[in-house]
């Protein structure tokens, strides 16, 4: 075998060690540098030091954390879209849009591969860690690996899905305004994020003094720069809470919940972020919070519109991006969402949540596609004209005389005599 010919077969096997282990050993290196650096300051031993890196390996997986008897559930979300992020990116690098079927199941199988080892590694550290810590307790097994197995399929799809998407839909049944569709989705969701992004960022400066006083729970520069860190990791979380109150649902923390419609207080955490959840008595202001779900459903239906379609085959397209969003923005919430200590229960109200972005995106998605043109009549088939058939003339009858007495007509292939030839 020529080394032109090993060429290829290296790079492949090189791309899949990386799409099997690389953004797992990426998210492992950072949460080392975290964890000891925290210990370092604190002037903490690193006892149970890698059994704190493999808790906080599963939690980046959306798998719940209990320390002495206190299960904390709630986990950030950018983290974890940050994971799922580096596996698309990982596997739409290893993927050609013209791999065979049978690469690309390897890539897919190597990328959920690599991170299910490392959750066996992982709980089996903790649980040689907890011998020692004993207020670190082993997370449950079936939860660990399903949550690793989810967030690693969720990003193989999509990467896989960029570069073999179209070709796969173009050998299927499926009808080929899908893409456009999930494009639509996509453009709902990352609207209705945005623009609750925005508010909470406003909320943020209206409470600014509410911020300030959590921020006084330390005087220290470090535990300053650990609450602002964990803002950041949790920002996601409030974005998605805040969509939750846009679309007529709800949010809560322990006893305190928060919608566009009424706000009952409680206890919070001192976390600074959280200084953006209204205050009671509600003010008309956070009603505006409509607008927002109305003018995501905008956006949705405008990409829909894009390519104009029967009646019937319009509203297909919309239905399907309102689904894709509604599900997309309930795993959202879901992730965001559990147990925190003492507080009780933290998230979104599921039960609405999910069925009320429907309904948003749905309706009034439906009426901009309407609106924007984004329908076309079906061409009428025409119906063929019958053709009469040809009537078949009479021969014309030929008179054996006619001609024969005719001293005017010539004759055919004989030259009359000349006066000369006599």
């Amino acid at each position: 075998m020529t080394p032109d010919s090993r060429t290829p077969g290296a790079r492949q096997a090189r791309d899949l060690l990386w799409v099997a282990f690389g953004p797992a050993v990426v998210a492992l290196v950072v949460i080392a540098a975290v964890t000891l650096l925290q210990l370092v300051i604190a002037n903490s031993d690193m006892t149970g030091a890698l059994g704190a890196i493999a808790s906080m390996w599963l939690g980046v997986h959306q798998v719940p954390i209990s320390i002495g008897g206190r299960e904390l559930g709630v986990m950030p979300l950018l983290p974890v879209l940050l994971m799922v992020w580096g596996t698309a990116r990982s596997t739409a690098h290893a993927t050609l849009p013209t791999a065979s079927w049978f690469v690309t199941r390897w890539i897919v199988a190597s990328a959920l591969g690599g991170p299910l080892l490392f959750t066996a590694i992982a709980l089996a550290v903790i649980h040689d860690a907890s011998s020692v810590i004993t207020e670190l307790q082993t997370p449950d097994a079936l939860r660990a690996f399903t949550s690793v197995l989810v967030v690693h399929a969720i990003g193989a799809l999509i990467g896989v899905g960029s570069k073999v998407g179209r070709r796969a839909l173009a050998a299927s049944p499926l009808p080929d305004w899908l893409p456009d569709s999930l494009r639509a989705a996509v453009a709902g969701v990352l609207a209705l994020l945005g623009l609750s992004g925005m508010i909470a960022a406003c909320s943020l400066v209206v409470h600014w003094a509410t911020m300030q006083d959590l921020y006084g729970i330390t005087n220290s520069i470090f535990g300053q720069f650990s609450l602002t860190l964990l803002s950041v990791l949790y920002a996601p979380n409030v974005i998605v809470a805040t969509a939750a109150m846009a679309v007529g649902s709800s949010a809560h923390l322990g006893f305190a919940t928060f919608s566009s419609f009424t706000v009952f207080g409680g206890d919070i955490p001192a976390l600074p972020v959280l200084a953006a959840a209204p205050h009671p008595p509600l003010g008309p202001v956070w009603v505006a919070l409509l607008i927002v779900g109305a003018s995501s459903a905008v956006a949705l239906g405008q990409q829909c519109a894009r390519r104009p379609l029967p009646l019937s085959d319009a509203m297909a397209k919309v239905g399907i991006a309102a689904l894709v969003a509604a599900l997309t923005l309930a795993l959202l919430g879901y992730a965001g969402g559990g147990q925190l200590g003492n507080f009780g229960g933290v998230g979104i109200d599921q039960g609405t949540f999910g069925f009320a972005v429907f309904l948003w995106f749905t309706s009034i998605g439906a009426l901009t596609v309407v609106l924007a043109g984004g329908i076309r009549r079906r061409p009428r088939k025409s119906r063929p004209v019958p053709v009469a058939p040809a009537r078949a003339e009479p021969p014309v009858p030929v008179d054996p005389l006619v001609g024969a007495g005719d001293t005017d007509a010539e004759p055919s292939g004989v030259d009359p005599p000349h006066d000369d030839d006599r």
